[in-house]
């Protein structure tokens, strides 16, 4: 008889084609002559299809060469563009590290997946159980992905986000990162297709201050070593202060500028580290058959960005590169939004249902929770199914670049630190960005390492009168309950137009858009427009 297994290492396709021989040979209707030997003799391994490779930073604003920003030293990331996608509307649901991961890798909104703010220590949010059911790691693992994870994880608890591999490295070094990878990148002895989640720490702030500094508020390292180190196999890029570039949120000054030099080169090594992990791909022969997608959680770590729902906080790089797709080396303006990611991604993979919107092997939410043996007296999912994603895939926009995707955006953002109450929500579209800030009779709380940055500190010892980028530093700290902006005309939000009587009716058609928008993504915070 003839054995009804096969080789293991055979890519999906070549695996079909060789049981249809077999079955022939055993039907008696084909000759297995010396040819055909020699040819079963010759094949090789091959890299299994549609591999993706997620790479997401901590902080990332869009500085890099491919947006237009000339200080930037990206040019591995500028080349993947030149090859594939630049979103120029792309957008972070919440300018918060646990909160943004969580929509990432759900394509829900984090008011509704549970991770309400920062995962880890005594913050303590954590997601639903039921959110298991449409995340990331376990639709792509469903979908016949092996899944792996390196650097930043930030998320809970593991039984909803859960990967088969975890991998473990320097955070603060791409390039590391891509060595420690390489392997299970390479690894062609599973040939089912890879997902990789490659999370960066860089270039959050941290690892203390530079002491050799000249200013008396000394600038934050964002995890460069002291004293022009470097991490092995990294060729470090240093910038002068006078060569970068100022956002308009933030004021122009000594300690802003050094700042953000130090910040511009934890943004070069992780270019670095790309470069490394595209030249492993293409040594592997695996860089036409994986997409390649580039991101961060939000903006930059600078008051007036993290933290905060405007565009320096919600602005995030979007960087993809689809081989398969004909259409590269393109720009798209459609708005997109992070809570898309998953269900993109699934739909790469040819896991996702469009008519529903969720994965086609969705697993019933009590099956998994007996499984995982998660306890029957836990709050599984906010008392409401979670069967479908928020977001929607933008594959079609990747065909298309003229395609357009959301017409609004929605933001919600609600913690930060467990300490730092201050729920937002946001929509804006191509006209009009209107913010409703919930807490608007608490002064803004500030994250620890933003409040110590020598950037804000600087500013907030003229007093409350003094400049911070296009408003005062009061004016920062104490908000209104809404603001309005004409964000085709006022991109900066430099004037608000709630106040303004010529734009009360603007004002109230967008509150009224506002609250459609939480009522379709289940926010519990719709109620506040009824009691305060």
């Amino acid at each position: 008889m003839l054995a009804k297994t096969f080789p293991t290492f055979l890519s999906p396709h070549t695996f079909f084609h060789m049981k249809n021989l077999w079955t022939l040979v055993a039907r008696g209707c084909l000759v297995v002559t010396t040819a055909a030997t020699c040819l079963f003799a010759s094949m090789t391994l091959h890299a299994a299809e549609r591999n993706v490779l997620f790479i997401i930073t901590d902080d990332e604003s869009p500085t890099l060469g491919c947006y237009g920003d000339p200080a930037a030293v990206t040019p591995a990331i500028d080349a993947v563009a030149a090859d594939g996608m630049v979103f120029r509307n792309a957008f972070a649901t919440t300018a918060s590290c646990s909160a943004s991961r969580s929509v990432v890798m759900s394509g829900l909104h984090n008011h509704r997946n549970g991770q309400f703010g920062h995962q880890h220590h005594y913050h303590k949010f954590a997601s639903f159980n039921d959110v298991a059911g449409l995340a990331l790691p376990r639709v792509m693992a469903n979908t016949g992905y092996r899944t792996g994870h390196i650097g930043k994880y930030h998320v809970a608890p593991e039984s909803v986000y859960h990967y088969e591999t975890y991998l473990k490295a320097n955070s603060r070094s791409a390039v590391e990162m891509a060595e420690t990878a390489k392997d299970f990148l390479t690894n062609q002895e599973d040939d089912r297709p890879f997902f990789l989640y490659f999370a960066t720490s860089d270039p959050h702030r941290g690892g203390g201050v530079d002491k050799t500094s000249e200013l008396e508020l000394k600038p934050d390292l964002f995890g460069n070593k002291p004293r022009r180190g470097a991490y092995p196999g990294v060729e470090e890029v240093f910038f002068d202060p006078k060569d970068v570039v100022v956002p308009d949120f933030l004021p122009d000054t000594a300690e802003t500028r050094s700042e953000l030099a130090q910040y511009y080169q934890a943004c070069a090594r992780v270019d670095q580290g790309v470069a490394r992990l595209v030249q492993i791909l293409k040594e592997a022969d695996l860089y036409d058959k994986t997409m390649i997608v580039f991101t961060s959680d939000h903006g930059m770590a600078f008051a007036g960005g993290k933290t905060t729902v405007y565009e320096g906080g919600l602005r995030v790089p979007m960087v993809v590169r689809d081989p398969y797709q004909e259409e590269r080396g393109v720009e798209s303006g459609a708005m997109i939004s992070h809570i898309d990611i998953t269900p993109t991604l699934l739909d790469f993979a040819g896991g996702l249902d469009r008519k529903t919107n969720a994965p086609k092997k969705l697993v019933p939410a009590k099956k998994l929770r007996n499984e995982l043996g998660v306890s029957p007296m836990d709050n599984h999912n906010g008392n409401k199914p979670l069967d479908h994603y928020h977001g929607r895939s933008w594959m079609d926009v990747l065909a298309d670049p003229a395609k357009a995707h959301h017409e609004e955006i929605f933001a919600s953002h609600t913690f930060h630190e467990i300490q730092m109450y201050y729920p937002m929500r946001v929509i804006r579209d191509g006209k009009y960005k209107l913010i409703w800030n919930i807490a608007h009779g608490l002064d803004y709380p500030f994250a620890s390492d933003l409040w110590a940055a020598s950037s804000w500190q600087a500013q907030l010892a003229k007093g409350m009168d003094a400049p911070y980028g296009k408003q005062t530093v009061g004016k920062y700290i104490h908000r209104p309950e809404f603001e309005l902006f004409d964000i085709e005309a006022d991109p900066n939000e430099s004037t608000n137009l709630a106040i303004s009587s010529s734009h009360t009716e603007v004002l109230e058609a967008y509150k009224a858009k506002l609250k459609k928008l939480q009522k379709k993504y289940d926010d519990p915070w719709i109620m506040k427009w009824d009691y305060e």
